[in-house]
């Protein structure tokens, strides 16, 4: 649905994005993550065609945007972090306007202004001025302009912005509901909500990709944690000998038990085990006699991850290895 390809955008000095390519497929929902000034909005607005870029491709649906803008524009919805929204008029109104904007047949109008404002929740307040409404309700008026017209590509940028949790939960239920005929792309500084809502994660630093996977493949790790009743005098030396370790770090288990952490070797290839360390580590603590108590792969979330790529020269990850996982 979405090919970027050796995408390139600068603001007089300022290089915003630096060769960006990536594919989207249809159906897929998928977050672009990144800090503040990675390029996640100049990426946003080049896809809607609100911007051209120096240099690179983007093809939506087949279509080059730069060649086919308005055909690509009328297979968008796009919800902005500040929704283009009219106060004095009233949410009825305004989605009819829209509508006649989108050139939306009369005939089809009322099914899908229906649709849309049952998906959003607005129906009680049809009547009321925009300007009347909560932040939150803006926000459902945003997103129904978005999804009026049944776009084959959605992208939301900061779409949970200003709900509240019951808000939060039934938004992320409607976008799962579009993703069954829409490709969604939603730009978020919520990590929360990528790891609620995708499959997959784009993550940019300064202006370039830094990951682009499945979250299960970025968060997957070969580290192990084990965890002894006693410390033997050798155990950090005898774990570090094994060949598949990296290195071994020494804390206290939440219940005040001697604990390690396992780093396991980054290689090129992962083995048919996924690079388990637990077996060896078993293997040498029944060897020793070690009294254990547990042994369990580490977890990753994807906080973890973020500021492995945030952080230059991270020793554990050397900038992560989910975009050669990918690949």
């Amino acid at each position: 649905m979405i090919d970027v390809s050796n995408l390139s955008k600068s603001y007089g000095d300022v290089e915003a994005l630096r060769d960006v390519s990536f594919n989207i497929g249809s159906g897929e929902i998928v977050g672009l993550l990144g800090p503040n000034g990675a390029g996640k909005t100049t990426i946003i607005k080049i896809l809607t065609g609100y911007l051209q870029p120096d240099k690179g491709t983007v093809l939506i649906n087949g279509l080059d945007v730069l060649e086919h803008t308005r055909e690509v524009q009328a297979q968008i919805g796009y919800l902005p972090e500040t929704a283009p929204l009219y106060p004095e008029l009233s949410v009825q109104a305004y989605l009819k306007m829209m509508a006649d904007l989108r050139q939306i047949p009369e005939a089809e109008q009322r099914a899908l202004l229906s649709e849309a404002i049952y998906a959003t929740g607005l129906q009680e307040h049809l009547t009321r001025p925009i300007a009347h409404l909560s932040k939150g309700f803006r926000q459902r008026v945003g997103l129904a302009q978005a999804i009026l017209h049944k776009p084959r590509l959605l992208i939301l940028d900061e779409p949970t912005v200003g709900l509240d949790p019951t808000q939060i939960v039934e938004i992320r239920h409607l976008i799962r509901r579009l993703a069954d005929h829409s490709t969604v792309l939603f730009s978020t500084h919520i990590l929360s909500e990528v790891e609620a809502l995708c499959n997959r994660v784009i993550i940019l630093m300064n202006g370039e990709v830094k990951a682009d996977a499945r979250l299960s493949e970025l968060e997957a790790t070969s580290d192990a944690v084990l965890v002894l009743e006693q410390r033997p005098a050798d155990a950090q030396n005898l774990l570090q000998r094994l060949p598949q370790v990296q290195g071994v770090g020494m804390f206290k288990s939440h219940d005040g038990f001697p604990a390690y952490r396992v780093l396991g070797r980054k290689t090129e290839k992962r083995d048919a085990d996924g690079g388990d360390l637990c077996p060896a580590i078993y293997k040498l603590a029944r060897e020793h006699d070690w009294p254990l108590r547990e042994l369990r792969r580490d977890v990753r979330t994807l906080e973890t991850v973020f500021n492995e790529l945030a952080t230059p020269g991270n020793a554990a990850t050397n900038v992560m290895t989910a975009a050669e996982v990918a690949q």
